[in-house]
């Protein structure tokens, strides 16, 4: 199994011809084929670095994050190698330092994407990567052992190119290993300089705080939007401003459906996009659902801005605590999203959202029964 694994990454890395590659990077105005240090110093003048920061626990990190799994997985096909690392590194020239990955997403080759594009620059930005599945055992099971948590940190660090992980995240909770196990081992991990913080993914209120009590948790990353709000009635959020600290939304914008370009047509690939499997995502649902494109459009005309930017800077107006991590494997996706911190709300913007919102029913629910058996309620 691991061999296959081992080419399976090859192959994704290897799939396009030196000269193909060069001439793509050329043309996007990359200098991949260049060393790390060559390419740095080329590119002083094009980083912007002007977002500000907000802190994770102890961490501080750009205001807007950078998620990086649509480059590898689960939202579509992969990405070439050139056009992964051109994302990452225009993140970066806008001003992000705080780029999520996991080592399940490809699996690895995500990773091995993320240390490339960022080894240029490692010690100016944060890595957040993930823990917890059983990938090796090929059943997609949950496996937060110590052991192997200490196991598959040294592989993540050797696929990120670094000799450390800024912020290191169990990616779901795993049932069969107490959260003070699971603490215990990135608190070792952190005495050892390999793991700097400690993240949480998908956990209820009542297991982030016993994972504190045993080494402090920096950040807790679930979905958060103007969509779906399960962290506001769970407890989370408040568990999370209780405790100091951070928290991390991933699916930002709805999975990509507040920017408001998917509809009852729309047709997803049933074995490369998993929303294909979402009831969310279901014809009936995306149409039923539109209202709350309609409110977002109707804002966003307001503000001279698109519903995508009125959704990111919504959910940064909602706690100062709060980092966004939209994904995208598009220059373009990624600078309409970046154009969310020039959105000011006002109370009076936020009022109406909220009195818009709370007429509106939302059909579906936010996973397939196979992803919410791995989610703690």
């Amino acid at each position: 199994m691991k061999k296959q694994q081992n080419d399976m990454i090859k192959e994704n890395l290897n799939g396009i011809s030196r000269r193909e590659f060069v001439a793509k990077a050329t043309l996007a105005g990359l200098a991949v084929a260049i060393g790390p240090a060559a390419w740095a110093e080329n590119n002083k003048s094009k980083q912007i670095n002007n977002m500000k920061t907000r802190k994770l626990g102890n961490l501080e990190v750009s205001e807007m994050g950078a998620g990086c799994m649509s480059i590898m997985a689960n939202y579509g096909p992969p990405v070439s190698r050139a056009k992964g690392i051109e994302v990452i590194r225009n993140a970066y020239e806008s001003g992000v330092n705080f780029f999520d990955t996991a080592e399940v997403y490809g699996p690895y080759t995500d990773e091995l994407f993320v240390g490339e594009a960022l080894a240029p620059f490692r010690n100016q930005v944060k890595i957040a990567t993930k823990f917890g599945f059983d990938i090796e055992g090929g059943k997609g099971g949950l496996n937060s052992r110590p052991e192997h948590i200490k196991k598959v940190v040294e592989e993540s660090l050797k696929r990120l190119k670094t000799d450390r992980i800024d912020l290191y995240y169990q990616h779901r909770v795993d049932p069969n290993v107490p959260i003070e196990d699971v603490a215990g081992a990135v608190k070792d991990l952190i005495q050892q300089g390999k793991v700097l913080h400690f993240g949480l993914s998908e956990a209820g209120a009542k297991t982030i705080r016993k994972a504190h009590a045993v080494q402090q948790v920096a950040a807790v990353q679930s979905e958060y939007s103007f969509m779906e709000r399960s962290p506001e009635h769970n407890g989370v959020l408040a568990a999370c401003e209780e405790l100091g600290i951070g928290f991390v939304p991933w699916g930002p914008v709805g999975m990509g459906y507040l920017p408001g370009k998917l509809n009852a047509v729309t047709k997803f690939d049933q074995k490369l996009d998993l929303r294909s499997g979402f009831d969310r995502f279901t014809p009936e649902n995306l149409a039923a659902n539109w209202p709350l494109i309609d409110l977002l459009i109707q804002i966003a005309a307001k503000k001279n801005a698109t519903p995508a930017q009125i959704s990111l800077a919504w959910l940064q107006a909602q706690k100062p605590f709060i980092v966004p991590i939209p994904g995208t494997s598009s220059v373009q996706h990624l600078t309409e999203n970046f154009g969310a911190l020039n959105v000011q709300l006002t109370d009076a913007d936020l009022a109406e959202m909220e009195a818009g919102f709370a007429k509106i029913k939302i059909h579906g629910g936010r996973m397939n029964a196979m992803q919410m058996k791995v989610v703690e309620s």
